[in-house]
């Protein structure tokens, strides 16, 4: 029987494997850019390497099926992510040009914008979270689980997620679990969702 667990480092193929099978808003994106890593890298990959401690994964006979990955502190991090994460991977991403540029160009440029992350209007949700599951596992209050094992982890008041307002399967999800749109200046095309973490689930 699947069971939520502590990331371990053994996890780290299985958890860039569930990154890009739902990048694409929940659906599957391998191949979609030259390689698949580039999904991991940049909303898997700098979670798992500065603050392993607050992944989390579903684990289903010894495997990872879904996760759960995020910070406490979204200033800090995008503080720290130059530093501590880019350096390890400029050479596989070296920096883009100015647009125009290709849709792979864009994403690799947002290895190097972290302070992408301070949005104003957020006050009050300082953590924010990423959050996945294959599709085999979805439905079945895995998600749910994921979110109070990250949310009972933080010392935080609120989560913000940013979430592609197209995916409209993850904004029910989310809207179940009382998440409320917050107010942010040109959010498109993504969706600016935040939970108090004091009256979230439990």
């Amino acid at each position: 029987m699947a069971e939520i667990r502590p990331y371990r480092a053994a996890d780290l193929a299985a958890v860039y494997d569930i990154c890009v099978r739902t990048a694409d808003a929940g659906a599957d994106a391998r191949g979609m850019f030259s390689t698949d890593d580039l999904w991991g890298d940049l909303f898997a990959g700098p979670y798992l390497h500065l603050e392993p401690e607050l992944a989390f994964v579903v684990d289903d006979a010894g495997e990872a099926v879904g996760y759960v990955v995020g910070t406490a502190d979204t200033a800090a991090f995008a503080k720290r992510y130059p530093v501590e994460w880019v350096p390890r991977i400029t050479d596989r991403y070296p920096e883009p040009p100015p647009p125009p540029r290709t849709a792979e160009q864009d994403m690799i440029a947002l290895h190097y914008r972290p302070e992408r992350m301070i949005v104003p209007g957020l006050d009050g949700f300082p953590a924010h979270l990423h959050i996945d599951l294959l599709p085999e596992f979805q439905g079945r209050g895995f998600g749910r689980r994921l979110i109070e094992r990250f949310t009972s982890a933080v010392d935080a008041p609120g989560v913000h997620v940013a979430m592609l307002t197209k995916n409209v399967a993850a904004r029910g999800f989310y809207d179940r679990l009382g998440f409320e749109v917050l107010p942010v200046p040109d959010p498109e095309p993504l969706t600016y969702l935040g939970l108090r973490i004091g009256t979230g689930p439990r």
